[in-house]
């Protein structure tokens, strides 16, 4: 069983930041590629960003790279969101799943925690 649980969301003005937070309960996320999705009211799940298992490998969709950094801390067991100079458009609730970079894109995931909020609003 995967169990996944994201923290850090909230409410955050226009070019201001936001770090969100996914830890695993139950087992080590250091063995999975690790993607955060989001979906915002009205369209598709899309991957934004993701972490590689074997390298630490990182990639991002192209509406946040450059302001988005993913990153992993294996002693505390979760991987990490920094989101800076959010814009209203990256309103969503954001989930940290299991899946492979190679597929994360398309919004394909293994396993996904609840999600949290963030809404970018001034």
């Amino acid at each position: 069983q995967v169990d996944l649980v994201e923290s850090g969301g909230g409410l955050v003005q226009p070019g201001g930041s936001l770090r969100l937070s996914c830890r695993g309960n139950g087992f080590t996320l250091d063995g999975y590629d690790i993607g955060w999705f989001r979906q915002a009211p009205g369209k598709e799940l899309e991957g934004a960003s993701c972490i590689s298992s074997n390298d630490d490998s990182t990639f991002y969709e192209r509406s946040v790279k450059g302001r988005f950094t993913i990153s992993r801390d294996n002693a505390k067991n979760a991987v990490y969101l920094q989101m800076s100079s959010l814009k209203p458009e990256d309103t969503a609730v954001y989930y940290c799943a299991t899946t492979s970079c190679r597929i994360y894109y398309s919004g394909a995931y293994y396993s996904r925690g609840q999600g949290t909020q963030v809404t970018v609003s001034s």
